[in-house]
């Protein structure tokens, strides 16, 4: 019975050591192999390896993917006119020698991140002091990205290189600082307004001279139509006249008796109408006195 546990215990104690000897490599990873503290190899492809045991030696692991740095600092920085800005900016690095990271930057991804954080924000500060904020806003805010992305590269390449490497340095935002912001606000609104009130006035005035012009064109369109109305009119009363006339001056008392009858038919259009005269003295009854009936009769 000793010899079995002797046995089982002796193939654990082996299984232990080999564990503790053997150890992976993720593709997303470097291997940093430790000999008393002191890099002994560095492994970079992806597969099972081989190490002595601890304490001899050890073994850590370092992302080897691109990563990405985002600005957490909302201190304003100023810009060539002095004016108080706050950006939002990113980097997108990674590490490319071991080596030369873990002895000039630290173990783990967070410390160069931190280190280089402070790097692209004195870049950033340095670069911002050089130009206006119209320069940000512009075309011209491509350059001061690349201008920044050359001094985080010199830094980090200097003599005592960051085993890093930047591929990108982006600004999401560039806003003012809030004390300043809603004065901004208000002075754009302000010359919104004001470019508004100028079209409506600008429309106003178009729009009362449309319709002046339009207004002087009836009055002419009828005033034209009113002349050729009476031209047409008195052409017409012209030719009746003159028919009337042709026709009366074959009988001249057919054409007074004919009159007459008119002149009554007016007179009595309506039951209500009065009229107080003289049937013997007055003109007007003249054909009831007879005096036009015998030539009527004879027609």
């Amino acid at each position: 019975m000793n010899r079995v546990g002797f046995f089982a215990s002796s193939v654990f104690a082996l299984l232990a050591l080999a564990s503790s000897m053997l150890f992976v490599v993720d593709q997303r990873q470097f291997g940093v192999v430790y000999a008393l503290g002191q890099i002994k190899e560095v492994i970079t492809e992806p597969g099972l390896n081989f190490k002595l045991p601890p304490p001899f030696q050890n073994v850590s692991y370092i992302d080897k993917r691109l990563l990405t740095l985002d600005s957490t600092d909302t201190e304003p920085m100023l810009t060539a006119e002095k004016q108080r800005v706050v950006i939002d900016w990113y980097v997108r690095w990674r590490i490319s020698e071991p080596s030369e990271y873990i002895r000039n930057v630290g173990l783990d991804e967070n410390a160069g991140a931190t280190q280089l954080n402070r790097v692209v924000r004195n870049a950033f500060q340095e670069e911002i002091n050089k130009r206006t904020v119209k320069e940000l806003l512009s075309s011209k805010r491509e350059q001061l990205m690349a201008d920044v992305k050359r001094e985080v590269l010199e830094s980090v390449r200097g003599s005592k290189p960051w085993g890093v490497d930047v591929v990108d340095v982006r600004i999401t935002r560039v806003d003012y600082v809030e004390s300043i912001t809603e004065s901004v606000y208000r002075r754009m609104e302000a010359e919104r307004k004001r470019v508004a009130n100028e079209l409506r006035s600008t429309g106003a005035a178009e729009g009362e001279k449309i319709r002046a012009d339009a207004d002087r064109q009836r009055e002419i369109t009828i005033a034209n139509a009113y002349r050729d109305a009476q031209k047409v009119k008195g052409e017409g009363d012209a030719e009746a006249a003159r028919i009337y006339a042709e026709a009366f001056g074959r009988d001249p008392q057919f054409a007074q008796f004919y009159r007459s009858l008119d002149a009554y038919k007016a007179s009595f259009s309506k039951k209500s109408d009065v009229l107080l005269l003289d049937p013997n003295s007055s003109e007007f009854f003249k054909v009831f006195r007879g005096g036009a009936a015998g030539a009527a009769s004879r027609h």
